[in-house]
């Protein structure tokens, strides 16, 4: 049985043997890497991305990635490619093939029947001087020389560089796309990291007979307004709706405490005269942001100008973004 120490000492080491093969991978960045990126962005085909075993489960990864950057591909087993799957490829479509030896069997029969379709075939292999990388357009060379494994047996290295050199095609196709956040969200409507990209502070506020008191209100009108609104706070406006300022729960008992008599007080005298605002095109994850570094619940949300509802940091909790 292994001590505590020794496990912890053979995670290290092989944390830091993947690390180091995935550092050797920046040598191996060259001009088919660049060929491959100019071919795919110039395509109007897809990318299919193919292998089998452990390099299968690498290239579904590198698909979804992909697709969720602006690059249409799809997965192809390499196994069901040669029974009936090679009809998924189109003419125009870029096929990439992940193996680390590219000499397995399936590879040997698989690539002859990609070239015999017309199509663009690029190895992401590890031995380059094996079937595959001989037999190909361009060469993607997510080379190791070992795995981690004690027995140089298991995949470890090699998928790990297959992996980061998937995702160094991906990123360099996304920047040479111009890819932005707003891009991102088209892909990744659903939960957390959707709305993060895409839900705005409009979805939020409530346009609708927004709390709101004139500068020379007095303060059971606007206590009345702040309770009755539930967002505990009001805009102070003038006549146009142009934000004045602002009176929050804390004003009020900030105004109890230094005053004994507030019959005649107005709105001019509790509110904070210069609040934090926000907009209606702002996103909403920002608009917490700017709530949390402020240490405030609410902003008064305010375009061209005008004056037109608030939101409170509870609804932004609620949609789970944070």
């Amino acid at each position: 049985m292994k001590s505590s120490e020794d496990i912890k000492n053979i995670a290290i080491q092989t944390i830091e043997e993947e690390a180091n093969s995935i550092y050797q991978l920046k040598n191996y960045i060259d001009g088919d890497f660049v060929k491959t990126v100019e071919l795919i962005l110039e395509s109007n085909g897809r990318v299919v991305i193919t292998g089998i075993g452990k390099s299968a489960n690498i290239a579904n990864k590198i698909v979804a990635t992909l697709n969720s950057t602006g690059t249409p591909a799809l997965f192809m087993h390499a196994a069901d490619a040669i029974h009936g799957d090679l009809g998924m490829i189109r003419p125009n479509d870029t096929v990439i093939c992940i193996s680390k030896s590219g000499n397995t069997p399936e590879i040997k029969v698989l690539v002859p029947l990609i070239k015999n379709m017309g199509n663009t075939l690029v190895a992401m292999v590890s031995g380059l001087d094996s079937f595959l990388a001989l037999n190909s357009d361009y060469v993607l060379k997510a080379k190791v020389e070992k795995e981690a494994c004690p027995n140089n047996l298991a995949p470890t290295n090699s998928t790990t560089a297959q992996l980061v050199m998937g995702d160094a095609l991906a990123v360099a196709l996304l920047e040479c796309r111009q890819f932005t956040d707003r891009d991102f969200a088209k892909y990744h409507p659903g939960g957390a990291l959707g709305k993060k990209l895409y839900l705005r502070v409009s979805d939020l506020v409530s346009k609708e007979n927004p709390p709101k008191v004139s500068i020379d209100e007095k303060i059971r009108p606007i206590i009345l307004e702040i309770s009755s609104k539930r967002m505990g706070s009001t805009a102070v406006v003038n006549e146009q709706d142009e934000l004045l300022g602002i009176i929050t729960d804390g004003d009020l008992r900030r105004m109890l405490e230094r005053n004994e008599d507030v019959s005649q007080l107005t709105a001019k005298d509790i509110m904070t005269p210069t609040p934090k605002i926000t907009s209606s095109d702002v996103l909403a994850i920002n608009a917490f942001q700017i709530m949390e570094k402020n240490n405030i619940t609410g902003l008064a949300v305010v375009d061209n100008g005008k004056y037109i509802g608030m939101v409170h940091l509870h609804d932004i909790l609620k949609e789970g973004i944070v």
